[in-house]
């Protein structure tokens, strides 16, 4: 995230509390889960999504206690799925260092992660408003449970339509940002106009989020830290892909060749040319954008301010990051 820095020193002792809080919640006198928690944290990635959450509740404010529960919650739920997500794809290694399944194996990995999961479920049930929160967050896991399904699904079927990926990435990516800014929202008393204003900035930028990384799968280099090609070889039908066979006469040639590439490996080159040919990254770039002016118009409600900008830079970094 650009300007990251700057968005952690405004948001100031409330970010340090809520990295306090997460690192307090996850503490365990096992000392093999502690040294595992404790690897964890010092490689924790961009936090984007705690930081839209303290930016949303600093943006209607002021943040509570339960604002930096949620964000901690939604941060280590996140956590959580890419440890399991690691197991289920047989993933070696994650932002170029290796994944907890390489170096513990796919039980241990499971078990952390089930940990994560259940320290944030204690956070959450302590809050003020956790009966406001908890079925949202119950709601994500659903989410998150029906789209690696609805993928696995349709890497088999090879039948992916926009609407299905769309409903893949809303599932996979979205809805968690949208949980950690609705909860932001409610942990500070937003009206319910605001709770949706949120909730529709969020599911915007998730949307765009992901979109950017399906872009990137064809468009990247190995050299910016994002290896290329990773999803076509799990048969993955996206954006690019998608936008480069509409109105094509070799749309099923291409599907079939999809479903082929565990037997035909080379197949990938041939459909990425397909996608170069035919401007799927440019059909995906226009959707792109799109979504950044989804996410910049829902915070329209809301007053200008610091928080309400970042959250603005946030959204519009999408169009230029490479990693």
């Amino acid at each position: 995230m650009s300007r990251q820095k700057e968005v952690f020193d405004f948001l100031g002792a409330d970010w340090i509390h809520f990295q306090e809080l997460m690192r307090a919640s996850l503490h365990s006198d096992v000392q093999l889960l502690e040294d595992t928690n404790t690897r964890i944290l010092s490689n924790s990635g961009k936090l984007m999504r705690p930081a839209i959450a303290m930016l949303v509740a600093r943006m209607i404010g002021p943040t509570t206690e339960d604002s930096c529960r949620f964000a901690a919650a939604a941060e280590m739920l996140h956590n959580a799925t890419l440890m399991h997500d690691d197991v289920a794809d047989d993933s070696a290694e994650r932002r170029g260092r290796p994944t907890l399944l390489s170096l513990l194996g796919p039980s241990a990995a499971v078990l952390v992660g089930d940990y994560w999961l259940a320290r944030a479920v204690s956070l959450i049930s302590a809050s003020e408003h956790r009966n406001d929160v908890i079925p949202l967050f119950a709601r994500t896991l659903t989410d998150l449970a029906e789209g690696e399904m609805l993928q696995l699904e349709k890497a088999s079927s090879v039948d992916t339509s926009e609407d299905d990926y769309l409903r893949i990435i809303y599932c996979k990516t979205a809805s968690l940002f949208s949980v950690a800014a609705e909860t932001a929202a409610v942990s500070v008393g937003a009206t319910p106009e605001q709770r949706a204003a949120a909730r529709a900035y969020a599911d915007a930028f998730g949307t765009a989020f992901q979109i950017k990384d399906d872009i990137l799968d064809y468009a990247g280099t190995d050299a910016l830290g994002k290896p290329v090609g990773v999803d076509l070889r799990e048969q993955k039908i996206t954006l690019p892909l998608l936008g480069a066979m509409e109105g094509s006469p070799r749309e099923a040639e291409i599907r079939a060749m999809v479903r082929d590439i565990p037997a035909h490996p080379e197949y990938c080159d041939a459909i990425r040319a397909f996608v170069a040919e035919r401007d799927g990254i440019a059909f995906a770039n226009r959707r792109l954008e799109s979504w950044v002016a989804r996410a910049e118009q829902a915070l329209d409600i809301f007053p200008d301010g610091p928080a309400k900008e970042m959250l603005v830079h946030i959204a519009r970094f999408n169009l230029k990051r490479e990693v």
